[in-house]
């Protein structure tokens, strides 16, 4: 018994040592905000008290497209659609609790379901009625699930690779999501996040590798980093998976695009299957070659699709007749 206890003290020795010798410093709001929230950002104070960072992008008379990020990533994700579509429609982004620049919220709820009435209150506040609504991985879970408890605000639905419907586990799952879930390991993860792990899951994510650069692994691991983002995201993966999505996805009656690589390894593309059945009259496109973020990935072609599902068809023009 004295051994084994002698063995347990020495092993919280180590796990405190490595966590003195490892650990990085979470990084101040007020550093990050100076770093990312340039124009045009902008912050909104919500009735719970969360503070969301957003963007606002294109005519504000044209059709809304309100885009949400997926797990552990940010509204930067979407600036290659914000790029090629803005002159059309206007794209709203916003960063999901315990994520970028919003970060820790006073509920401290990163459920699905948490996130869905996040989205709600940030979409009244900022006064959209009927809009678009998209979503990526996590955030399309959380789009799929906003369009099935509010259809009469949603005008379509875009699932790009999304969660919800997932029907069998990646293959090549990042090692930051499995640490997560791990008891004791997954809490060193709030002192120990190293750099190495960031550039671990997104070569995991990604099948275009040329577009991961020094920019974007610095603006994932930064955002992971913020102040009590590392715990947010602790708690988040550690809460109980929701069926809600299946279980209501019966309820999606709006035009749903669904988009996904064929190449994900993360979530596979055999959920895009389940989703196109369970969905009436959704269409399906997939993208040989692709991986985890086909917005980035294949930002032109991507970004087509959703500019053709989106714009309205043009009315046939009739040939004039003359009588004679």
């Amino acid at each position: 018994m004295r051994n084994f206890v002698i063995g347990v003290l020495l092993g919280i020795a180590v796990l405190a040592g490595a966590c003195i010798y490892f650990s990085e410093p979470s990084i101040p709001r007020a550093t990050l905000e100076a770093k990312y929230a340039l124009p045009p950002s902008k912050f909104m104070m919500l009735p719970d008290g969360a503070r969301a960072h957003y963007r606002d992008q294109g005519p504000r008379n044209a059709q809304v497209l309100l885009l949400i990020h997926g797990s552990n990533s940010s509204l930067l994700t979407w600036e290659p659609w914000v790029k090629r579509l803005s002159d059309s429609f206007r794209i709203v982004t916003v960063d999901m609790p315990g994520h970028g620049l919003t970060g820790v919220v006073p509920n401290e709820d990163y459920s699905q379901e948490g996130m869905v009435k996040f989205t709600k209150e940030f979409a009244d506040k900022i006064g959209l009625s009927r809009f678009a609504i998209g979503g990526n991985s996590m955030g399309g879970a959380v789009a799929a699930q906003f369009a099935e408890e509010f259809p009469a605000s949603v005008t379509n639905l875009i699932l790009v690779d999304a969660g919800g419907m997932q029907t069998q586990q990646g293959d090549r799952v990042p090692l930051v999501f499995r640490l997560a879930r791990v008891p004791v390991l997954n809490r060193l993860m709030a002192h120990i996040t190293p750099r190495s792990l960031v550039v671990e899951g997104l070569n995991d994510a990604i099948v275009h590798k040329e577009i991961i650069n020094d920019k974007m692994i610095d603006w994932y691991w930064d955002f992971a980093r913020m102040r009590g983002s590392r715990t947010a995201t602790i708690e988040r993966f550690n809460l109980p998976w929701t069926s809600y999505v299946r279980d209501h996805v019966g309820t999606i009656h709006m035009p749903t695009l669904i988009l996904w690589g064929e190449e994900d390894h993360l979530i596979p593309v055999e959920s895009a299957h389940a989703y196109n059945k369970a969905i009436s009259g959704s269409k399906l496109i997939i993208y040989p070659d692709t991986g985890h973020l086909p917005q980035e990935e294949v930002a032109d072609r991507s970004a087509t699709d959703v500019r053709v599902f989106l714009m309205p068809p043009q009315p046939m023009m009739q040939e004039s007749s003359q009588i004679h």
